[in-house]
């Protein structure tokens, strides 16, 4: 087949384009592109070069493994080659790499957004610790070892069993999401730009020369200077210590007898390096795309960021027939999930107004796909967070999807500006009824609008806030609903809610439907929740309020402690402070809404619409955990989060967010993270569900009963 002049051109843009990320991405440590971007155009070269052979060279980036050493630190050789790995995206092309490898076991594990380091241990004890780099030759990092945590020097003896005489072990270096923001903060607070994603971070704090910046403290010539560069080492050598590092494999050996990949992480477990807790093994194909479907929707759960799956084939033989193309084995691929970074161009920032009247900056981005969904705005916080993140209006930024939900900017791409981009000032009035914003208290960085009463963004987020499922759970009372109710002067505030009737409905065009004006199916529905919602729990109305620092968990400790509401009305505000979990700061502000009269309206309207305003004692129930503290994480199939949270509280016992050496119980469902890893960590009780039903049923002695710890 002839090849045209047009994809000759293609391929060698491609070439060059790829070769210039890479540069960009292994030797400076700052993309220029996106992971998502690269990959696209790598596989655009794959496709090419498959349909026209011809093209394929051998410096094609698709016959090397990627990066270079560079001349920071000095070069190691590997005693055997670091190979890269072919990527699949869908279930086609990995049913494709299955069908071409043939029936074995597979060993799958998750593929952690980090750097590939080599670490050669002789005897036991670490000779060397080096980049991949282009995968035959990498940079030897050894001299920054003082300052890792997370890399052991020494191996721990296993009794029978000498160390093999040399070890090559390969890992990723990485760090947690929550160092990741924070090493990103730090970043872009010196005006610098901020790391694309954790396996950048771990890479630009892992290539510092550490010794260097203790020669220049030494150096210093003035006491101002030393006391900068001091500053400099010790952030540096605080990042280091923040790394992270999972084992994945074993290179170059003797002395040392394996079978199968599972069988070398058993051993490196052994010997104290650290290995996931979430490898698997498994025997199908349906296993292996049953295992990258779980993580798929239960990877931000993770206490680090993967971008997909790895998939090997186990046995160590079989391994070996299957050999190796120019970069990558044949007995490996990468599944990659949708990327949760990518980059995009943020047009404009605006602001909105929540329902308790803070004023938020939102980011306008050009459309993007990330994560499965396209994002068109992203949340920046307050204005002191826009000018902490350095980011400006025609900025090229990172953007990732936080906890698979939120759109949020990491910062810019300051290599990229042209000097159009402009710096984003905070209004002084607020956008939806004018009123002068200001800061509630002197030192408070949040600016809000103090017409609480009739602002019309904070009386729809109130609306939509009371409707949401952990509060009222009034289905057909959203954001659309909310708007009509109160644009088309059907209702003046929430007060009005309970006291709805067809006809009021009938008012709005968007509750009604055809010349007749009949009333609409949604408006049923309203109506319908509506009066569900008077008979729900005390708690769930005292959280519909939208008091200040009052959300559910809250709530319902407020309700145990006074059952009719009445009595929390005219308690005192050491009395609320005296219940667990309240404090002064709470009780201060269920004091301070209770004070305005049109607060004290609301609630009086709703009680003569007939809304609950008490709970009967019998709705308690056994009080089996009280004083004890539980935590709940993963996936339980008998209870929603919400539902879990209530059935503990109800009970006389706090539900928690976090593990701590105080958490009594921990329940662990499917796709608990790290707070199962905490709980292990600190030797917490770990409940599963049916522990948990236990637990909630006959008390914390049958809890551990059922554990055998009792």
């Amino acid at each position: 087949m002839v090849i045209s002049s047009k994809d000759r051109a293609r391929r060698d843009a491609l070439v060059s384009a790829i070769e210039d990320a890479r540069t960009a991405y292994y030797q400076h440590d700052e993309p220029t592109i996106s992971d998502a971007e690269y990959d696209m155009l790598f596989k655009e070269l794959v496709d090419l070069e498959v349909a026209h052979p011809e093209l394929v060279t051998a410096d094609s980036p698709t016959q090397s493994v990627g990066g270079e050493a560079s001349e920071t630190f000095g070069e190691f050789t590997h005693p055997t080659k670091m190979w890269s790995l072919d990527n699949v995206f869908d279930d086609a092309e990995l049913d494709a790499w299955l069908a071409r490898v043939g029936n074995h076991n597979f060993l799958c594990e998750l593929k952690i957004d980090g750097l590939a380091i080599n670490a050669v241990y002789r005897n036991g004890v670490l000779e060397t610790l080096a980049t991949r780099g282009s995968g035959a030759v990498g940079e030897n990092v050894m001299s920054n070892i003082e300052y890792m945590t997370c890399v052991p020097q020494k191996l721990t003896a296993i009794k029978g069993q000498a160390f093999p005489e040399l070890l090559e072990v390969r890992g990723e270096v990485y760090f947690s999401l929550a160092d990741f923001d924070q090493i990103n903060l730090e970043v872009t607070a010196t005006g610098r730009t901020a790391f694309a994603n954790p396996r950048n971070a771990a890479a630009g704090t892992l290539r510092q020369r550490m010794d260097n910046r203790v020669v220049a403290v030494a150096e210093a010539k003035s006491a101002s200077s030393r006391e900068k560069k001091q500053e400099e080492l010790d952030r540096a050598a605080k990042a280091l210590g923040r790394l992270g590092l999972i084992v994945h494999g074993i290179g170059a050996h003797d002395g040392l007898d394996i079978t199968a990949q599972s069988h070398a992480y058993d051993l490196l477990k052994k010997w104290g390096l650290p290995t996931s807790d979430r490898v698997k093994v498994v025997d199908s194909a349906k296993a292996v795309h049953d295992y990258i479907e779980y993580f798929g929707l239960h990877r931000h759960e993770l206490e680090h960021d993967i971008d997909g799956v790895v998939i090997k084939v186990d046995d160590l033989a079989e391994q070996d027939e299957l050999g190796f193309t120019a970069r990558a084995p044949r007995w490996a691929i990468a599944f990659k999930y949708p990327p949760t970074v990518v980059r995009t161009k943020l047009v404009d920032i605006g602001v909105q107004v929540g329902r308790t009247g803070r004023v938020t900056p939102r980011a306008q981005v050009e459309p993007v796909l990330v994560a499965g969904s396209t994002v068109t705005f992203a949340t920046l916080h307050n204005g002191f967070e826009v000018s902490r993140k350095g980011v400006r209006i025609g900025d090229m930024i990172f953007l990732r999807k936080a906890g698979d939900v939120i759109p949020e900017i990491l910062g810019p791409v300051v290599e990229s500006r042209d000097g159009s981009e402009r710096e984003f000032v905070m209004p002084t009035n607020c956008p939806e009824c004018g009123s002068v914003l200001a800061p509630e208290k002197e030192d408070d960085k949040d600016l809000r609008c103090p017409n609480a009463r009739t602002c019309p963004a904070q009386l729809r987020g109130r609306l939509e806030h009371l409707g949401s499922r952990a509060v009222l759970d009034i289905e057909g009372l959203g954001e659309k609903a909310a708007r009509a109710l109160l644009e088309d002067n059907v209702i003046e505030d929430e007060g009005d809610l309970f006291s709805l009737t067809s006809e009021d409905l009938s008012k709005s065009d968007f509750f009604v439907k055809g010349a007749k004006r009949e009333l609409g199916k949604n408006a049923e529905v309203l109506l319908e929740q509506l009066e569900l919602a008077k008979s729900k729990p005390l708690w769930r109305v005292i959280s519909a309020l939208s008091i200040r620092h009052v959300g559910p968990p809250t709530a319902q400790a407020i309700a145990r402690a006074f059952p009719n509401l009445t009595d929390l009305q005219t308690a005192s505000q050491d009395e609320i402070a005296s219940v667990e979990g309240i404090g002064q700061v709470i009780a201060a502000s269920i004091i301070e809404w209770f004070a305005e009269p049109w607060h004290r309206n609301i609630v009086t309207k709703w009680q003569r619409a007939g809304v609950r305003m008490q709970d009967e004692a019998v709705d308690s129930g056994p009080q089996t955990l009280s004083g004890i503290t539980v935590v709940v994480t993963g996936t339980l199939d008998d209870f929603s989060r919400e539902g879990a949270a209530e059935a503990i509280t109800s009970r006389g016992g706090k539900s928690a967010s976090s593990v701590s050496k105080n958490t009594d119980f921990v329940v662990v469902g499917p796709g608990a993270g790290s707070k199962a890893a905490k709980a292990e960590e600190l030797g917490r009780p770990i409940l599963d569900e049916a522990g948990f039903k236990v637990l909630l049923e006959d008390g914390p002695e049958a809890a551990l009963k059922h554990l055998g710890l009792a």
